[in-house]
């Protein structure tokens, strides 16, 4: 009698790629419908987009916030950098916008 571990039996090794064949079958077909529904989504996001132009300035605002939203999220993960103003420029702005608002203040 050999010593050692039993060794597995083939069938049972064939029984679990037949079952993993299955397995991947099932997923392929899962990522055709879903590529399907993106396409239909797609799609119908084009045409709403397209209807929306067609509209007035609200309508296109709405679809402009979303575009942009949508473009955000499928962007690369980083976010937009700003400029930073220095304290010596936003002073002058604002001394800048103070005398505006101070002579328009006078006109009345």
């Amino acid at each position: 009698m050999p010593r050692g571990r039993p060794r597995k039996k083939r069938d049972v090794l064939v029984k679990s790629a037949e079952l993993i064949g299955w397995a991947i079958g099932g997923i392929e077909r899962e990522i055709g419908q879903t590529r399907e529904r993106l396409a239909a989504l797609t799609a119908q996001a084009a045409k709403l987009r397209k209807h929306a132009g067609l509209r007035g300035s609200s309508a296109s605002a709405a679809a402009g916030s979303g575009a942009s939203a949508v473009s955000e999220a499928s962007g690369n993960g980083r976010k937009r950098r700003r400029r930073k103003m220095s304290p010596e420029a936003r002073k002058k702005i604002s001394e800048m916008m103070k005398k505006r608002w101070a002579e328009r203040r006078k006109g009345k």
